[in-house]
């Protein structure tokens, strides 16, 4: 059976139109007031084209073939992926959620978050490279000089340049305060950027000719010392080329050989004194660079989604074909409970992370300053959320799935042994789903007393009847979040030591939410269809909701002295 990939366009649209309702928020929102669901229907029906037919096939051939880095400095990427990258940029795909005002195409978040889904399904690691454009144009948008506007912005909306990221250095990892790369200001107004960075996605790569590094440093400047620790950091805008076309002094020493996503140029950079321009205020490079950080965060999340997809309904099909015992093996009871707990958490993940979407666009577009107010609080919430729980699912999931193809799941021409290699890494960059769990507890939960996560969890169980048991688990959900709070306040370390159990019953509180209003939403669809949406509701019930109380058991047993 081949490896391939059906957009799920029909669960896409129940999600936008009648999950979410995403037409009426549309209207509310001046940038989005006359777009409608056709529209949308339009462009997602061509971005499942391109994953499907353009990325898919190059899959696997570049899992095979890799990176390579010439003798000569220069990096290639697999046969296939520098073609794929230019009709990307000619499709516009890159422009989608940008404003016009700088050549974008001016459509939501939400919109660009079902691509990316589709993006990731088909090829992680080729998508590994345009997946930090919006999280840079955004950086540069709202922090960058107008100058350095007008120079870059233009080129990375078009996707005529790519970005990176550099923030991770060998001795520091996760703890950006030890970070040492060097920023010494320069009479014209430039800096001279010196230090070495590791992990940095799409550094080098053949894909566009100049790539904008956006550089994590410290300002060496005697009439303005950087503070010690994060407090100290400032962030450069550093060009592969400089205005005047030549080489900046910025260097791939070399490509990790990776478990996974081997497509995607993972580079070790130096930076010997290479030219940038400070993006920002000095020492608040953290702050500037959060917006990069926190778009990465989602599109990480939508990384796990897409490989969970994926290996849903491969791991489906070749159920429904694999004959064993006299029939197919979707009819065994325990492949029978393993698809259908696929199909639920996949589908209720989509609606949860395009609610956090849609979160991010009417936290910037809605016209109610009040609306605008509550949906940013819910999208810092969210936002670790989506990330940790999704990609741990994107790499759980699939591999319960591969148990599907028995010994043929090890074998790299049935697709799954690479799917489940390749979400691994999701886990963990970005900010691993450990740090994502204690910035939810920490940052998000005690900074403000529970009163956001109340107020989103009361917002949603609106959404579901009474009597209806995944909405009796939000009221659960509830009483202990509040247990929770009053038992962490006393004691700062057993905050830590319960976040991880903190976030996951979180995640399967929402959860219950989408797959009820799933089940509700479904009254207005055929009835093959609303049965089905009941009975994956009913899994959930049966599967997931004992999941969500044994996190939260675990987590008020950690705030309770032994």
């Amino acid at each position: 059976m081949s490896w391939t990939y059906e957009a799920p366009l029909e669960h896409m649209r129940f999600v936008l139109e009648h999950v979410l309702d995403a037409p009426k928020h549309w209207k509310a929102c001046e940038a989005f007031a006359d777009l409608d669901l056709d529209t949308a229907d339009a462009v997602l029906q061509e971005a499942a084209r391109f994953a499907s037919e353009v990325l898919q096939p190059l899959n696997g051939s570049g899992d095979l073939e890799g990176c390579v880095r010439e003798a000569d400095g220069r990096l290639r990427t697999p046969t296939g992926f520098p073609a794929a990258y230019q009709a990307f940029v000619a499709g516009g795909w890159p422009a989608l959620p940008c404003a016009p005002d700088w050549g974008g195409q001016g459509l939501p978040l939400l919109l660009d978050a079902a691509l990316r889904e589709m993006l990731d399904a088909c090829n992680h690691g080729w998508n590994m490279y345009p997946d930090l454009l919006h999280g840079a144009y955004e950086t540069i948008k709202a922090h960058a000089s107008d100058e350095l506007k007008a120079r870059y912005l233009p080129k990375i909306v078009s996707g005529e340049w790519l970005a990176a990221m550099a923030l991770t250095e060998p001795q520091a990892g996760s703890d950006l305060g030890q970070l040492r790369t060097r920023a010494e200001p320069q009479a014209d107004g430039s800096l001279r950027i010196s230090g070495n960075k590791i992990f940095i996605s799409g550094g080098e790569h053949d894909l566009t000719d100049n790539i904008v590094h956006l550089v994590l440093c410290r300002l060496q400047d005697p009439t303005n010392p950087a503070p010690a620790g994060t407090k100290g950091l400032s962030l450069a805008l550093v060009p592969k080329l400089l205005p005047d076309g030549s080489r900046n002094a910025l260097f791939c020493d070399g490509i990790e050989k990776k478990m996974g996503i081997k497509a995607s140029a993972t580079c070790a950079m130096r930076y010997e004194g290479a030219t940038g321009w400070l993006i920002g205020e000095p020492h608040r490079g953290l702050a500037a660079m959060f917006l990069m950080m926190n778009s990465a965060r989602l599109h990480v999340g939508l990384q796990g989604l897409g490989h969970q997809e994926m290996a849903t309904q491969n791991a489906r099909r070749y159920a429904a074909e694999r004959v064993q015992m006299g029939r197919p093996i979707a009819e065994h009871p325990a492949v029978r409970k393993l698809l259908n707990r696929l199909d639920a958490m996949t589908q209720a993940q989509r609606v949860l992370a395009y609610r956090a979407a849609l979160a991010l666009d009417l936290a910037e577009h809605h016209g109610d300053t009040a609306v605008r107010e509550r949906e940013k609080r819910f999208a810092a919430l969210l936002t670790p959320i989506v990330k940790a729980f999704c990609t741990h699912q994107g790499f759980h999931g699939p591999a319960a799935a591969l148990g599907v193809w028995g010994g043929y799941g090890y074998v790299h021409e049935y697709g799954i042994e690479q799917t489940v290699r390749d979400a691994r890494i999701a886990m963990i960059y970005e900010g691993t789903n450990e740090i994502q769990a204690i910035d939810l507890a920490q940052r998000k939960l005690l900074a403000d007393g529970g009163a956001t996560a109340r107020e989103l969890l009361d917002t949603l169980r609106a959404d579901l009847p009474d009597g209806d048991p995944l909405r009796a688990f939000i009221d659960e959900s509830r009483a202990q979040l509040s247990a929770w709070l009053e038992g962490v306040a006393k004691d700062s370390a057993r905050l830590l030591e319960s976040a991880d159990d903190v976030l996951h019953a979180m995640a399967h509180t929402l959860l219950a939410w989408a797959v009820g209003r799933m089940a509700v939403a479904a009254h207005s669809l055929p009835d093959e269809a609303a049965a089905r949406q009941a009975s994956l509701a009913a899994a959930f019930v049966h599967e997931a909701l004992p999941q969500g109380r044994l996190h939260w058991q675990r987590a008020l047993a950690a705030t309770t002295p032994t």
